[in-house]
């Protein structure tokens, strides 16, 4: 999928660099980005380094658009995704702070339609359980009611749809991420204070930290001249992308920010929620900053070097570890073409924020550790060409899974003798949570089509058995899936089961979720 190059000069001085165990500096980040920009094929990224409550290094390099290859700059905005999540745990602080609400109350307080599967479960789930992963829900539960693309799900919808999703595992037992159930968070807030949680957002953190650049979603957003188009490989070459973003999902990813503003927000957070001359000035109190930081949801993990990791948890809207004896607090964020990294060590007063417009994790990382690196006194690793090696090895095993099926497929249009009649399985089914999804023929294809969710349209492609491919039209998800048939006393088509073909599929493509039945 990228680009293959040769990058051993651009490598040897950041080896030096690095055995070295010196700070980096500005000018070794310009060559770091640089290459990373060109090993994992990202047009754009932007870079901050916060040291000790001063901005030491701002820039964004490479294009915020292949569209009209324009220069990133700092000032250049990204969608931040899940980094979002922070901003939504803040705001219930605030509302703590201010006797509203505590972290333990029911949801049920606040929103008496809440319902999960469990009744034991919707009476026993707090504030607090919306923001730690641990509902019991599967990764990426129900994604799809807001994901790929701006399906006609409500936030009403998505609140009302949870009590169809299965749990997995027993409640607040396992680490699973979550997105809808932060938009259930966001809808609290609405809730007790009259106010959209944009709003809320905006006229609370945004607002009295200076952020003026930044806004609670990409509606809001009004002069979009220093945006960045997301990019995503599409049949080995990186292109540009629409934004196209559910509003109901922005307590759980919607945030659009820049360095200068998220410059901001990392300070105040390392300064225990005060801000302003002298620190005068507080988004939420001490109190509330040490529960956002503190272990929640135990995160399995392993002790190994450079960092020797001794424990990983979910906090309240943050990653929490340790690495080299210090505490880590950090998040990720990811939509269809854009990735982002925001890492903090508050006991050396070190940020790092990473923003780029391609979906690889792997660039955003490589960049993070070096940088984590030189401030640790770790030396003499590649942490770009790690990352290049692991993405790699990863991209070679996605590839000979999806490569074998796609050879089966060629020896059964081969032989039409083992083919069923796809009349059996033409029809309507419908999941509880997803709604329709509909096969049949279009311009002589076999075809499924999801109702609420328009972009996953695609040619279904049989394969062996009950069971058919389905690839998606737009080629970019790198996620086409199966689509297995359960059949009736008949031989027809009666339920359909689903489930991602690649393991580099990302996960709110939940499609193992979906439990269809024929309608019609």
């Amino acid at each position: 999928m990228f680009r293959k190059i040769f990058v051993a000069l651009g490598l040897f001085g950041f080896i030096v660099f690095t055995s070295n165990g010196q700070i980096i500096n500005s000018s070794q980040i310009d060559s770091l980005v640089n290459l990373t920009l060109k090993t994992f094929d990202v047009p754009g990224i932007s870079v901050a380094v916060v040291k000790d409550g001063k901005v030491v290094h701002s820039k964004g390099y490479g294009l915020r658009s292949l569209k009209n290859n324009l220069p990133t700059d700092e000032n250049t905005l990204f969608g931040i995704a899940s980094n979002s999540k922070a901003f939504t745990a803040s705001a219930l602080a605030i509302l703590v702070d201010e006797g509203k609400l505590k972290w333990d109350d029911k949801v049920r307080e606040y929103i008496p339609e809440f319902k999960l599967y469990s009744p034991f479960v919707t009476e026993e789930f707090t504030i607090k359980d919306l923001l730690t992963h641990r509902s019991g829900l599967g990764l990426g539960a129900g994604d799809l009611m807001m994901f790929p693309d701006s399906s006609d799900f409500t936030r009403k919808d998505i609140i009302y749809n949870l009590r169809y999703l299965k749990p997995v595992s027993g409640f607040r037992t396992q680490y699973d991420y979550d997105n809808n159930l932060y938009i259930v968070a966001g809808e609290v807030i609405q809730r007790i204070t009259g106010i959209s949680w944009e709003d809320f957002i905006d006229q609370r953190i945004l607002k009295p930290l200076g952020m003026n650049s930044t806004v609670p979603s990409m509606g809001s957003l009004k002069n979009k001249s220093n945006l960045i188009s997301p990019h995503a490989p599409v049949n080995g070459k990186v292109v540009p992308l629409n934004i196209d973003w559910s509003e109901t999902a922005n307590a759980a990813g919607g945030i659009v920010s820049n360095l200068p503003d998220l410059c901001k927000w990392i300070t105040m957070q390392m300064n225990g929620g005060r801000y302003g001359d002298s620190l005068k000035k507080k988004i939420f109190s001490p109190e509330q900053h040490n529960e956002m930081w503190s272990p929640q949801t135990i995160i399995p993990t392993f002790t190994a070097p450079p960092y020797n990791t001794h424990f990983a948890a979910y906090g309240l809207g943050w990653f929490l570890s340790d690495v080299k004896g210090y505490k880590q607090v950090t998040h990720t964020g990811g939509l269809a073409g854009v990735v982002t990294q925001v890492t903090l060590l508050p006991e050396l007063k070190l940020g790092i924020i990473v923003l780029t417009n391609q979906q690889s994790g792997a660039a955003f990382t490589a960049i993070t550790n070096t940088i984590k690196d030189s401030y640790l006194g770790v030396t003499g690793l590649n942490r770009v060409k790690q990352m290049k090696d692991r993405v790699d090895k990863n991209e070679k095993e996605a590839k000979e899974i999806t490569e074998g099926i796609a050879k089966e497929i060629e020896l059964q249009k081969k032989n039409s003798k083992s083919k069923p009649d796809f009349k059996l399985f033409a029809g309507k089914y419908k999941d509880d949570w997803f709604g329709e999804v509909e096969i049949g023929m279009r311009n002589g294809k076999q075809w499924l089509h999801c109702k609420r969710s328009p972009k996953l349209t695609g040619e279904l492609e049989y394969y062996k058995a009950n069971s058919f491919i389905v690839r998606w039209t737009d080629r970019s998800f790198d996620a086409d899936a199966y689509v297995n048939f359960g059949l009736d006393q008949d031989g027809k088509g009666e339920t359909i089961k689903m489930k991602a073909i690649s393991p580099l599929t990302d996960f709110s493509f939940d499609f193992q979720d979906l439990d269809l039945k024929r309608v019609k």
